[in-house]
């Protein structure tokens, strides 16, 4: 997986943009818990009343207050309200206000002054405290603050009465209100102060009901809005993840594509054909699906799992033990799950690669099949492959299977224990009901986060198969490179091939296919190779082209060595008929004018002439338009071979290589193409490979090869009479009254 980061570095900008959304996502959905816990607590339970801080307070209960302050705590709240009363305001907002709180006509009344939220939790603890203190008083509960010692009269105010206390009394009573106040739960001083900030709302004329409602359509928008940025977040995630996983296919399989077209015959060798389809198709689709899920889920997934604990850590430290175990849990079973289940991720794609190699050539040599009658055998092969990669797959999703059920039951037990502890805590006071339902969320958020990363883990092992494999071909250098200084071929001579002490051996080979091979090729000459089958003759000809590199000696056109020139500027030169003859899909004028674009139809049509392959379009409505199927399958061998001989015509090259690709047709059509060519090539150099002595019996020179070397090199006539072995080839093809004539 590492190979294929520095692919990634042209979509940089993109995966900034993807983690800019994520964390915009997270923190939106890891916000909405705490929202929700407000619209229980808050709106529901403390109708909308958010702390103990009065927005509103009749002067003469603030007055009461103050007598259990100390000096700074009276500072510190006065500081923060505005006395208003007829004489401190102006007639219209004495009337404003009279409208807002209609006590105010009757009794002056105090208005906090400050939205400063470091003075409101300040204050929030100062009233939190003393409204419990007052609201005990008032409900006749003063000994349990004020002490066992402190009593008052029936018929007397115990505000006044306090009031009237010395210092060093006052003293002694905050102490015992300290005491008695730090052993009650900070939420039952809140709900204390909430009881009693309702009273005092209502006391003052307020419209209590819609001061909830106020609150709760207001947090329910803060609500609204964070989920649809959530949305527009995880829409935009979406887009980019796409954008940067197809542009990363896209990327790869081009390059993988330029990789093996620069592949030279020793490395097809090593990679087969099958595998190579596998590996820019189905390998990279793999990359693909993990990378728009590496994109969406391993960013988000951590963001979420360590914000929910964060938020539960903040909030209640016993809810996170419990979420601890559980995520040790759940990485627990992921271990185990992975440890089974990784080393068959890593056979799936081996298997697919079979897979392919067995179809492939099933495809491919599917007359043979019927030919022979090996339907039945060929099923066999393929159903023992295609059984061992079901079972192989079946195995794998079995395993990742129970994930899903187990993360579950591990969810709900969660769910379970959270309402069990929480449950108490709410019974003693030291939680609400929104905090529990917020914690629960939270669960959720951080275990469903590391279900996402199972997830993940579930395609990492096989996608890093994959990744590996288009590695190897992507970091596989070719054998055959071109020059660091590139030199140019002559231009005295053109199309002069030669040959000198020319040997080779294919890569882990013992021996040399060729050995010492001497000779050379001139412009308007034929040139012919003949021998037995395996004598080297295909191999001899493909180190013109550079399709392999020589072992020693050197392989010289134009009095350059074809290694110190471009494989480009040397194709160029070379007009090349396989010995298997090739055509793609498309139509007969697209086959031909794949050796050059410029041709017109009249020049195609010429060079089809010439290779004798003119009843293929005057035989045809289409013409030049003809289908050609893939491969060519919907012509007959000769067809194909003539068709590849008019496009290396159209090359117009210097050299023409034929490697055996006359051998489909019959000796009259064979004889017909070679005085057509011989016109049209009179000024190039024709090197031509073929089993038939009667094709070149009139070639200027004939190269006998036999085991590797050459066993003769000359005319028809001379090689009759001083090498056995072309003699010998000769009287095995032809009669006496053959060779008379």
């Amino acid at each position: 997986m590492k190979q294929l980061i520095k692919h990634l570095r042209p979509f940089s900008w993109y995966i900034v943009a993807i983690f800019i959304f994520l964390f915009g996502q997270a923190m939106s959905e890891l916000s909405l818990p705490s929202y929700m816990s407000n619209i229980v607590n808050v709106g529901i339970q403390q109708g909308g009343i958010e702390n103990a801080v009065p927005e509103v307070i009749r002067a003469t209960e603030l007055e009461k207050l103050k007598l259990f302050m100390t000096e700074t705590e009276t500072q510190q709240v006065a500081a923060n309200y505005t006395l208003l009363n007829r004489q401190s305001l102006s007639e219209d907002d004495y009337t404003y206000y009279v409208k807002t709180y209609p006590e105010l006509a009757n009794t002056a009344i105090y208005k906090l002054n400050t939205d400063d939220e470091n003075e409101i939790v300040l204050m929030d603890s100062i009233f939190s405290r003393y409204i419990t203190v007052l609201s005990a008083i008032e409900n006749g509960s003063i000994a349990e603050y004020m002490g066992n010692d402190f009593s008052i009269p029936a018929g007397t105010d115990p505000f006044a009465l306090i009031s009237q206390l010395p210092p060093a009394q006052l003293d002694a009573m905050r102490d015992t209100m300290t005491t008695q106040l730090n052993s009650i739960p900070e939420s039952l001083l809140k709900q204390y102060s909430i009881a009693y900030l309702t009273t005092e709302y209502k006391a003052l004329g307020m419209d209590v009901n819609a001061q909830q409602t106020h609150y709760m359509l207001r947090i329910g928008l803060f609500m609204l809005l964070l989920t649809l940025a959530s949305a527009l977040c995880s829409i935009s995630v979406g887009y980019l993840s796409a954008r940067v996983a197809s542009g990363l296919g896209r990327n790869l399989r081009r390059q993988l594509f330029e990789r093996v077209e620069s592949f030279s015959s020793t490395e097809f060798d090593k990679f087969s054909t099958a595998s190579l389809i596998t590996r820019s198709t189905n390998d990279i689709t793999q990359i693909q699906m993990l990378m728009v899920m590496l994109l969406r889920i391993v960013f988000y997934a951590p963001i979420m799992g360590i914000g929910g604990i964060i938020k539960v850590i903040n909030a209640d430290r016993t809810m996170l033990s419990i979420i601890a175990g559980a995520v040790g849990v759940i990485i627990i079973i992921m271990i185990i799950m992975f440890k089974i289940a990784l080393p068959k991720f890593q056979l799936v794609q081996k298997l697919v690669d079979k897979l392919n190699l067995v179809t492939r050539e099933m495809l491919t040599g599917l007359m043979v099949i019927r030919a022979f009658n090996k339907q039945k055998h060929e099923e066999e092969k393929f159903d023992v492959v295609n059984s061992d990669l079901t079972k192989t797959n079946l195995f794998v999703n079995r395993i990742m299977v129970l994930i899903m059920p187990v993360m579950m039951l591990l969810m709900n037990g969660i769910m379970v224990l959270i309402v069990w502890v929480g449950s108490h805590q709410i019974d003693i006071g030291s939680m609400q009901v929104g905090d529990m339902m917020a914690f629960m969320q939270y669960a959720m958020q951080i275990i469903m986060s590391f279900l996402m990363i199972s997830i993940i883990f579930i395609m990492v092992p096989r996608a890093s198969v994959s990744a590996e494999r288009i590695s190897e071909v992507l970091e596989a250098e070719p054998v055959i490179k071109d020059p660091q200084k590139a030199l140019d071929f002559s231009k005295d001579l053109q199309g002069v091939v030669e040959f000198q002490d020319v040997s080779f051996r294919y890569p882990e080979a013992e021996d040399d296919v060729l050995k010492h091979i001497t000779f050379t090729a001139k412009p308007g000459q034929t040139t012919a190779f003949i021998g037995s089958t395996g004598s080297g003759k295909s191999t001899l000809i493909n180190l013109i082209p550079r399709f392999y590199d020589v072992t020693s000696g050197k392989v010289m056109i134009d009095g350059v060595d074809v290694r110190e020139v471009t494989q480009h500027d040397l194709r160029a030169k070379i007009g090349y008929v396989a010995q298997k003859a090739v055509l793609f899909s498309g139509t007969i004028a697209s086959n031909v004018r794949y050796a050059n674009e410029q041709a017109t139809d009249d020049e195609i049509a010429r060079y089809i002439e010439i290779a004798q392959a003119s009843d293929l379009i005057s035989g045809n409505s289409k013409g030049l338009a003809t289908d050609i199927t893939q491969g060519g399958t919907n012509f007959s061998g000769g067809q194909k071979q003539r068709l590849a001989i008019a496009r290396a015509l159209a090359k117009k090259p210097e050299i023409y290589i034929f490697d055996d690709s006359l051998s489909a047709l019959d000796f009259k059509t064979d004889a017909a193409l070679r005085k057509a060519l011989r016109k049209e090539t009179s000024t190039a150099t024709l090197l031509i490979v073929t089993q038939r002595v009667s094709t070149i019996m009139n070639a200027d020179q004939i190269v006998v090869l036999d085991n590797g070397e050459i066993a003769g090199i000359g005319t028809h006539k001379e090689l009759m009479q001083n090498c056995n072995v072309y003699r010998e080839t000769v009287l095995s093809q032809l009669s006496g009254k053959e060779l008379s004539s």
